[in-house]
């Protein structure tokens, strides 16, 4: 395992741009090395990235990622970080649920209203 990466490196990696990772280091989610200006990451740096990506992805904001992270770190550790990624999981899920029957419902109506469209152009004796 190697003991830094650059800047670059994870950029390429992770498809992301410098400015994100500095974003991260700014909200205290990653702390690279510093040798001068250069940034050098660590492996756990990494495979922080990586999980901030994934949180990223699932639609978490980066609040709930930092506080997933903190707990890692601070008891009740490993535990009480799964359970509450569980919770977060279960939240999101929900979110996303009420989201699709908001979508279901918008996308009815709007059928409704073209139907009801169509209807008044035929009664008008126009063809669509």
């Amino acid at each position: 395992m190697r003991e830094y990466y650059t800047i670059t490196e994870l950029t390429r990696e992770f498809d992301v741009s410098t400015r994100t990772l500095r974003f991260y280091e700014d909200e205290g989610l990653v702390a690279p090395v510093r040798r001068g200006r250069t940034r050098l990451f660590r492996p756990s740096d990494r495979h922080l990235i990586r999980q901030i990506l994934r949180g990223k992805r699932l639609g978490f904001a980066i609040a709930e990622i930092r506080e997933i992270i903190q707990m890692y770190k601070e008891p009740p550790g490993e535990v009480g970080q799964l359970k509450l990624m569980i919770k977060r999981i279960e939240e999101k899920r929900d979110s996303l649920r009420q989201k699709r029957r908001d979508l279901e419902e918008t996308l009815a109506e709007l059928d409704q209203a073209e139907e009801s469209c169509v209807e008044r152009l035929v009664e008008l004796g126009v063809s669509t």
